[in-house]
């Protein structure tokens, strides 16, 4: 019998499984998880950045790119450990709306939560501590500025270090030392974060492995301004001499938006990096390589030439295109760290170059299954066109679900859909998008849980450009059924990506 090398997996956000404690977290639904992947036939489970969140709450704008998001860690596994007491988790305003996350009242609430499980594991002698130690020390490269960053961002009521006084917010010396100082406790508590964090993480990445699933991790191609990479590190990026950017990133106009999208993240001094032998770029991605098993690259286009807007401008109308460091920055990666499973997010406007970047790199693009439905030509998205080379996706993080797209499309395009799909209704169109992304010729078909749960547009992750309702989405208790989960294994096996049992 052939061997059945085509694979499946879900995507589905680390803040989208459900818990009692109004966000997902690395817990025991995390590992309930993986049980359901691995009943389900997948191989791969995707996730969004890890990365600590603030204002807006995207977690592709995060306060560190090697530091981990503290909301995750999970309080039952911090009472198990008695370094908090149940009564405080039950006496915690963590949100009243299983479906959605309160991100105000996990600030407000889980953050004070950790730090009492901090003050009872400061002083505990034995294994812990001297694995807390050890992991200081080996992350230190990172963690020493994340950490007094983010305590002194406590010290300023979390205002952007722009804000900051100068002396601190271009990390004079004396005024280095004397937060230090100042700030110690606070510093402290950041560590334990993060070694906590990694913790768990550790145990869930090696159940996941052990059960045969691998991790798809999502790195942001830019850092985000208010960040301790660009606090402590501001010779990597384009600033003037007081630490302002001279330009910053987003995408021109289009037909999706007349002003273009203005991100706003400081661009990189790519000479800088290419001066150090990319050294920053091989700390970033050994670091990923050490979260997860494939590394989703998101806004690959960006390494061959990227839109640099004027710092200040309103809007992204008036940027420029300007040469990225191409194949040699990732010629250099695979030199320092050798094979890397690698997913390039090759989305957007993409020009001959971009396309002989990809396909030099070797990696795999990415296919939108939603993006393919223009009547008027034969689009690069439908499925008869998928290279073997590829990845499908009925959506992204930043589409609506298939029942959600396909209320939206426009008369001519649900007309040309249901031609190309053979069918003359909608139900259970989520099926359909999902069985024509499974029977593509893609290597690997990743599939969003709500188009196998059957959802609409209220669990729909992200609307791009829009702050407020984003980002907030999760499972109920009791959605991953074993009835379900037969449900998918059945369809992967159909199409040649799992075994029958």
């Amino acid at each position: 019998m052939k061997a059945r090398t085509r694979k499946a997996g879900i995507l589905l956000p680390i803040t989208s499984l459900p818990s009692p404690y109004g966000i997902g977290t690395l817990g025991r639904v995390a590992f309930e998880f993986v049980d359901f992947l691995k009943e389900a036939g997948q191989s791969y489970w995707q996730i969004l950045p890890t990365g600590p969140t603030g204002y807006g709450d995207s977690p592709y704008q995060s306060f560190s790119t090697f530091a981990g998001n503290p909301y995750f860690i999970d309080l039952e596994d911090l009472v198990q450990e008695e370094l908090l007491e149940q009564k405080d988790c039950d006496e915690a305003d963590l949100g009243s709306d299983p479906q959605y996350v309160d991100y105000e009242k996990q600030y407000k609430v889980r953050m004070p939560l950790l730090k009492k499980a901090y003050h009872s594991f400061i002083g505990r002698n034995g294994e812990s501590e001297r694995d807390y130690k050890t992991f200081v020390k080996e992350n230190a490269y990172w963690l020493e500025d994340y950490a007094l960053f983010m305590a002194i961002k406590d010290d300023h009521d979390g205002k952007s270090y722009s804000e900051w006084d100068e002396d601190i917010r271009l990390r004079k010396k004396e005024a280095l030392a004397a937060y230090k100082e100042k700030c110690s406790e606070n510093y402290g508590f950041y560590c334990f974060l993060q070694y906590y964090f990694a913790k768990e993480w550790a145990l869930l990445k090696t159940y996941a492995n052990q059960n045969g699933i691998k991790i798809i991790g999502d790195i942001p191609i830019y850092v985000a301004t208010d960040s301790a990479d660009t606090w402590a590190n501001p010779q990597l990026f384009q600033f003037d001499k007081m630490g302002r950017p001279t330009g910053v990133a987003g995408c021109p106009p289009d037909v999706f938006s007349k002003t273009g999208q203005l991100w706003g993240n400081p661009l990189y001094d790519w000479d800088y990096h290419k001066k150090t032998q990319y050294t920053w770029w091989t700390k970033r991605i050994k670091k990923c390589f050490e979260l997860y098993d494939v590394v989703r690259i998101d806004h690959f286009r960006g390494f061959e030439s990227y839109y640099a807007i004027p710092y200040g401008d309103p809007t992204a109308e008036f940027g420029t295109w300007k040469k990225g460091p191409g194949m040699d920055l990732f010629d250099t990666l695979k030199k320092n760290l050798g094979k890397m499973e690698v997913i390039a997010e090759d989305l957007g406007f993409l020009t001959p170059e971009v396309y002989k970047m990809v396909k030099k790199s070797g990696f795999p693009g990415m296919k939108v299954l939603q993006f393919a439905f223009d009547p008027e030509g034969d689009s690069e998205y439908l499925p008869h066109n998928y290279p073997k080379n590829s990845v499908v996706y009925t959506g992204t993080h930043d589409n609506d679900t298939s029942i959600g797209a396909f209320k939206t499309l426009s008369k001519a395009e649900k007309a040309f859909a249901k031609e190309y799909f053979g069918v003359t209704g909608s139900k259970n169109i989520n099926w359909v998008f999902v069985r024509q992304a499974l029977a593509s010729q893609s290597d690997t078909a990743i599939i969003l849980m709500q188009d196998y749960l059957g959802l609409g547009s209220e669990a729909r992750i992200n609307i791009p450009s829009t702050l407020g309702n984003n980002w907030k989405w999760r499972m109920l208790p009791g959605m991953m059924t074993r009835q379900l989960a037969g449900q998918i294994r059945n369809a992967c096996f159909v199409y040649a990506r799992c075994e029958k049992e």
